[in-house]
């Protein structure tokens, strides 16, 4: 049994938290954030393969308790007219069906497992500085107090001071050519049936939008913008957003307009941004998940899913391999190629370029990449370890 430290308590931290611990694993976690209501007014999709790392870790319940189901994509043109129509993957399964729901809710749930299930949870515990030393890592917190363990994840997002402190300084997210737009409603005009989600081909906007069981819309819009200018300048209010928004939707003939017009609250709007490829990820004792070793821009909807999939990869490679080293560096084996793949993918589509296809096309008779991953993540699968080529 190691003792770990997992620094953030968003989606990757306390996943991860949860993962460890299911594996026989001693962990804290340490939340900068005051509470758990960070980001309440976002909201997010999970699609299939994190619904399926969430049921490896026992979490399922939590978060079918929030939110609502999606089973089907709908795709409209720049005219309102329905073009394509299909089901989204694990539509016939209650448990991987996607998911939609707001970031501080799937936030709170998880965090709330978490301390269920014996992990000790500390808000406002804010990292200054990592000693990491050859036989245990410690983190120090702006109060004066300090926690020391064998191991250190950093799972603290896109601005991750782990990174800056430890793994890699000298990396910064760039912008990826878009800034995205997030609202919700409950009294937009009927737009769809609910557990579908919409995509329109707008002339100016990439917008999406579900409709929840309860009539309540979630909507987001992706527009090319160069970003924000830097310096601390106070967010617009909801109104300036909408104003920015609604002349883009307006040049076409789709439900979008109406939509953002109904709200009277309730928008926020951030420029999507991206870690370079090749990003560290570990220095030693420590090692960084989700959005702060892979951000990547939301286009493919895959952040809060990749940073599942790491809980589920990490805690398996630390069950499954012979001492720490061994095991941090077969969970970026495994990890690396995928989640940098996502951001690759993302980030074309942000910038309205060419979806890239893997490097490597999949040999005849090869499995296919849905059942490498299934397997990869199945709890009861015992993580395969380095190719003989690369020990």
């Amino acid at each position: 049994m190691a003792r770990i430290l997992v620094i953030g308590g968003g989606i990757a931290g306390t996943a991860a938290a949860l993962g460890l611990r299911k594996a026989g694993h001693d962990v804290a976690v340490f939340e900068a954030h005051p509470d758990t209501a960070e980001d309440i007014g976002a909201f997010l999709t999970l699609a299939a393969n994190g619904m399926r790392a969430l049921a490896q870790i026992d979490a399922t319940d939590a978060v079918t308790a929030i939110g609502f189901p999606l089973t089907s994509l709908r795709l409209l043109d720049d005219r309102g007219g329905e073009v394509a129509r299909a089901p989204l993957a694990g539509a016939d399964d209650p448990a991987l069906r996607y998911r939609c729901l707001r970031r501080g809710e799937l936030n709170a749930a998880l965090q709330a497992e978490a301390v269920r299930r014996g992990t000790p949870l500390r808000h406002g515990a804010r990292l200054v500085a990592v000693d990491a030393g050859a036989d245990a890592v410690t983190a120090r917190f702006s109060d004066g107090s300090s926690a020391t363990a064998d191991l250190l994840i950093g799972a603290d997002g896109l601005n991750s001071a782990v990174r800056r402190l430890v793994v890699a300084p000298a990396a910064r997210p760039r912008y990826a050519g878009q800034r995205v737009y997030y609202g919700y409603t409950d009294t937009a005009p009927a737009a769809g049936e609910s557990c579908a989600i919409t995509m329109v081909r707008g002339s100016a906007a990439a917008f999406g939008y579900a409709v929840s069981p309860a009539g309540e819309t979630y909507w987001f819009a992706r527009v090319t913008a160069g970003p924000r200018a830097a310096g601390g300048a106070p967010e617009p209010a909801p109104a300036d957003l909408r104003g920015e928004l609604l002349p883009l939707l307006r040049e076409d003939a789709t439900p979008a307009g109406d939509i953002v017009a109904a709200g009277d609250g309730s928008v926020m709007a951030t420029d999507a941004t991206e870690l370079p490829l090749g990003t560290p990820w570990r220095a030693g004792r420590v090692l960084l998940v989700g959005d702060a070793a892979h951000a990547a821009s939301p286009a493919t909807g895959q952040g809060a899913s990749m940073a599942l999939e790491d809980a589920v990869v990490l805690a398996k490679a630390l069950r499954d391999l012979p001492d720490p080293r061994t095991a941090l560096t077969v969970y970026e084996h495994h990890r690396r190629p995928r989640a940098e793949h996502n951001i690759t993918v993302s980030g074309a589509i942000s910038r309205g370029a060419r979806t890239p296809a893997r490097d490597t096309p999949a040999a005849p008779g090869a499995p296919r990449e849905d059942d490498a991953l299934n397997r990869l993540l199945d709890w009861d699968t015992p993580l395969p370890g380095l190719p003989r080529t690369e020990r």
